[in-house]
Order: structure tokens, then sequence, then C-alpha cells
């Protein structure tokens, strides 16, 4: 099985060694970048399966770098900011990330939430063993979701999701009909505790509406039951 390659982008050495002290440890590579133009020269050489990304770094910032990611590669970004506040934390998932670390922060919890986004990363997203097609297909209102191979289909053209976006949206079509609120989605999709669970679902459900296009749709997708949740009906 090939090495998992984890890329940490930080200006901040001492935080960024730190960082690879305890990933080495539980059996990572770590490629490691001093800003946004290094790390984005590492990830078109190597095979890099998450991002650990600052945010406030000198030149291109930890946003920017995000947004330039999401434009080819769909892999789990986590991004680390000395800022709290909701604003800052939805700015970061508003660009593409998958999770949000402040400093400072406890390594062993860091290195958790590498874990949960690796294994739902891998799970989306195989690179052995062939899967029975069909078998984990959902085809709800000109949409097909298919579990196997993380491809889902919008009237016939594709939409490249993260692996958070495809698991919000299976959640929801593998139950139509059923509203869940944003505590419930938090919980079954992130596999941990509401933590200021309604700003962070509801940035994640407002870009996979903008990828679904669903601004120039009359028959929405994904509904909206105000004050409750969301729910695909079929």
């Amino acid at each position: 099985m090939a090495e998992t390659k984890i890329l940490v982008v930080d200006d901040e050495k001492e935080i960024a060694d730190l960082i690879e002290i305890y990933l080495v440890s539980d059996g990572y590579k770590v490629l490691k970048a001093n800003d946004a133009e290094e790390g984005l020269a590492l990830l078109e050489k190597e095979e890099v399966h998450l991002v650990l990304l600052d945010i406030m770094m000198p030149g291109m910032d930890g946003l920017e770098m995000c947004k330039k990611i999401r434009e080819t590669n769909n892999i789990p970004i986590i991004m680390l900011s000395a800022k709290s506040t909701d604003l800052d934390k939805i700015l970061g998932l508003g660009t593409g990330a998958d999770d949000y670390v402040t400093k400072p922060f406890n390594p062993l919890e860091l290195t958790a939430r590498v874990k949960s986004q690796l294994r739902r990363y891998t799970q989306l997203n195989p690179n052995s063993n062939v899967h029975e097609v069909g078998k984990n297909e959902i085809s709800i209102k000109g949409m097909t979701i298919n579990k196997d191979n993380h491809k889902v289909t919008v009237e016939g053209e594709e939409i490249k999701l993260t692996p958070i976006e495809f698991d919000i949206l299976y959640l929801l079509a593998s139950n139509p009909g059923r509203v869940f609120s944003t505590d419930e989605i938090f919980e079954n999709v992130w596999n941990e505790k509401v933590y200021e669970a309604n700003n962070t679902v509801m940035v994640h459900i407002r870009r996979l509406r903008g990828k679904m296009k669903e601004d120039t749709r009359q028959n929405k997708i994904i509904t909206t039951v105000w004050g409750v949740g969301y729910k695909i009906e079929r």
C-alpha cells in the first residue's frame, strides 16, 4: 500500500515541525512548505492525500491557495488559523476547506481530524478493489449519485464534490422526504459531537447548491425547511 502523504503549508517553522512530529509518529509522510507558492508546486509534483493549510501567510494567503487547489483537486483540506471568529471559519469553509482548526491546537485533536478526513476520502475514492456498479447508486430528481466511485451527475452533467459535500448529499438523497436539522447532518457526516454545526453545515449546503447550479433550476434538488433543516424530495 502506498504511503499517505500530508502537505503542511505554514510559514511558522516551529508549528510545521511540531505537526510533522505527530503525523510521522502516526505513520504519515509529511511534506512541508513555507508559503502557498511552494505548497502549490509540491502539489503538482507529489501525490498528496491531505493538506493542512495556514490561513495567515505572506504573499498568497491560505484562503486563496485553498481556492486554487479546489479548481483541480478534491483532496481534504484542513485550515489552520489563529483567528477563531465564526466569520473566519465561514470564510475558510466557503473557499472549499473540509475542516477548520484554531491555533493554538491540541496536536492529538489535529491528528484525530486528519484521520477522520482521510478515512472519508479513501472510502469515497478507492484506488483498488472493483465494486459492484449500481449497488450503491441513487437516482433522484434528475441527479445520480454513485457511492462506489464518488460520481455525481445532475441532468447528465458530472459535478465535482469534496468528500464532505458528497457525504451531505448522499445522506439527504438516501433518505428522501426526511428533514435533517443542521445538528443531525453534522453528527451524521462529521461523526463528531455538535460543534458550531449550524454555520458549518450552512456553508457546505451553499457550496453544494452552487455546484449543482440550483439558482438556475425551477425544481430545486435540496429543499430548505425554514427553522427545521434540509431535505431532498423524490
